[in-house]
């Protein structure tokens, strides 16, 4: 840092030369003289130190104005890094190509690795974030129930307690099955086969929530002998397809496969 500091000529009369020692650097004296000095128009003589040390006497001319030159800390030791550079960069003669493959293969290992640990670390926050979503054990319990159809008589209907609504199991006859088979389509509000709504003629499995509101049809009743829902007055036919009354749809079917002859499983 270099400090400098200069007194105009105008004041010089006030002023008389001094001697500043400073722990090192240069400092170059030009006396302010003051008006009885001037008037003899003689040199003066000034010391010029050195690290707080006197070197030589010099003459300078009348008149001149002080100057002071300080180079701070020049004696402050600088700390090495070099422990913590690579042995590649230490040589201060080799260029930066003859280091660039090893650098960007560094590089490239580094980047590759954060980039498999951050893919890692996301995939593990996934799957345990989706899991917290997935049914409980309790639920995936009650998600499927079986039914055994030898149980069910002819002509009648069970109703059966599933994922929280009631499950309509009807053991239809055999002249009920040929009615529904042969069911004009024109006459239905929303046309469906009879034959698209079961997986064995002689049962049909329905929920048990009317599609107008969702209250609870009454099975075997209706105009058409099928179900019946009184809140507003849906009729279903035996293949459980809207007939007459606000309901837009027919009772909808859930998944469901047999098992054995005898036995379907629901859900």
């Amino acid at each position: 840092m270099l400090t400098s500091r200069n007194l105009s000529l105008a004041f010089a009369k006030y002023l008389t030369p001094k001697t500043v020692a400073v722990p090192c650097g240069k400092i170059v004296y030009t006396p302010v003289l003051d008006a009885a000095e001037q008037d003899k128009g003689k040199d003066q003589l000034i010391t010029q130190s050195n690290s707080g040390t006197v070197s030589r006497v010099v003459h300078v001319p009348t008149g001149a104005i002080k100057t002071i030159q300080r180079y701070s800390h020049t004696d402050v030791k600088v700390p090495s890094f070099d422990a913590y550079r690579r042995p590649s960069t230490l040589d201060p003669t080799a260029t930066g190509d003859e280091e660039e493959i090893s650098r960007r293969a560094f590089t490239y290992v580094v980047v590759a690795g954060m980039g498999v640990t951050t893919v890692h670390a996301g995939k593990t926050v996934a799957l345990d974030f989706i899991s917290t979503m997935s049914a409980s054990a309790d639920v995936l319990a009650v998600s499927k129930v079986e039914v055994d159809l030898s149980a069910i008589p002819v002509g009648k209907n069970v109703t059966i307690k599933w994922r929280g609504k009631p499950l309509f199991v009807r053991h239809r006859e055999d002249a009920e099955v040929t009615e529904m088979q042969n069911m004009d389509m024109s006459l239905l509000k929303d046309p469906q086969r009879d034959q698209d709504r079961v997986k064995h003629p002689s049962f049909l499995v329905t929920l048990g929530v009317c599609t107008h509101l969702g209250c609870v049809p009454i099975a075997n009743a209706g105009d058409f002998g099928g179900y019946y829902c009184p809140c507003h007055g849906s009729h279903y036919d035996g293949s459980g397809r809207i007939r007459k009354g606000p309901a837009p749809l027919n009772l909808e079917v859930p998944e469901y496969e047999f098992t054995d002859d005898t036995t379907i499983m629901v859900g």
